[in-house]
């Protein structure tokens, strides 16, 4: 039910986020738990969960984490593998059958934050990938070659051309995800599939062009990978975001890093979206004039994507202007200069 001032909606989940581990785990989970019933959770850390048993510690470790209040109690972390040029496919199918894994996630080699042990040659997976076309494992792929000649704002690119396009028809049967993606040929590739590949947008390639790098000086809090992109691709993305096309829906891809990382000779990337994650979704819906469609985005294509059951209890935003949440836990948040329109009831 909604009107101008306030929409209710199922609770929603996120399909991709970062909540790290040790002290960063525990200050920022609270901030996705309240906010979404369940989350596809990276497997990116310092020491990547390559294994069931890794991935079933990193569970517990989460859950040990989280505060003891209403909203928070619920929350289901979905767990991933970290694919590497020696993935093992019994290993992947005895931690999908199991319930531990998920998804797996492909991370080219050197792409992105703690990717160094990730893939070198696509090739190196197709046993991983037969096994998990067969058994119905989904695949999640950071979508950027690392080829130091192909222009960083091309890297999506080249890799739907050069890497997915191919693989998807070697493995005819693989259910993929292309994460936060970025440009308007993405979102043109993901459409042609009519439901065999799905697609992540984030809040912040929904709100910022790479204009936002550069305004009155360097913006280290701006940087992510990957980058943001022109304003011609940033509007395709609103639009499909908004089209309520089931092949869309919601990946934070919030990604934590302390302040000193950031604003260093060599900054990290990663864009900090989860305190006010469904806030920053719903200013864009509503911009848009597509508030009516926030539900199929952020609570039912993802789970219908994943085979899952839909989440029965809601959560309600109504209209109330903000600044946005500045710094919390030594991280920098996003927040739109104009401040928000929307807050969870």
């Amino acid at each position: 039910m909604s009107d101008n001032d306030t929409l209710t909606l199922r609770r929603p989940d996120d399909w991709h986020v970062h909540l790290r581990d040790g002290d960063m785990l525990r200050a920022v989970l609270p901030y996705t738990a309240r906010q979404f019933a369940r989350a596809i959770v990276m497997p990116n850390l310092a020491s990547p969960v390559t294994t069931a048993s890794e991935a079933g510690e990193y569970r517990r470790r989460i859950l040990d984490a989280l505060p003891d209040d209403e909203l928070c109690r619920g929350f289901l972390p979905l767990m991933t593998c970290y694919l590497t040029d020696n993935t093992d496919a019994d290993e992947l199918e005895r931690g999908f059958v199991d319930g531990v894994f998920t998804a797996a996630k492909l991370y080219p080699a050197n792409a992105t934050t703690n990717s160094a042990a990730g893939v070198t040659d696509i090739a190196n997976l197709d046993a991983a990938l037969e096994r998990m076309a067969g058994i119905g494992m989904p695949l999640l792929m950071h979508g950027e070659v690392t080829d130091p000649s192909v222009d960083v704002f091309d890297r999506e690119t080249q890799f739907i051309k050069l890497v997915l396009d191919p693989m998807l028809g070697r493995f005819p049967g693989l259910k993929a995800v292309l994460e936060h993606i970025t440009t308007m040929q993405a979102v043109s590739y993901v459409r042609s599939k009519q439901g065999a590949l799905g697609a992540t947008i984030t809040a912040h390639h929904l709100m910022i062009n790479r204009n936002a790098l550069f305004e009155g000086g360097l913006r280290p809090h701006n940087y992510c990978l990957p980058i943001a992109k022109r304003e011609s691709h940033r509007l395709a993305l609103r639009e499909a975001a908004t089209s309520g096309e089931p092949w869309f829906f919601l990946g934070t891809d919030s990604a934590p890093h302390e302040i000193a990382a950031k604003e260093a000779d060599c900054g990290c990337a990663g864009i900090f979206t989860a305190p006010a994650a469904l806030e920053l979704y719903a200013q864009v819906f509503d911009e848009e004039g597509a508030m009516d469609k926030l539900e199929s985005f952020a609570s039912v294509n993802g789970p219908t994507f994943y085979g899952l059951e839909v989440n029965e209890a809601t959560v309600t935003l109504v209209r109330d202007a903000w600044d946005g949440p500045v710094e919390s836990v030594g991280v920098k948040c996003f927040a739109p200069s104009g401040g928000l329109d929307w807050r969870i009831k």
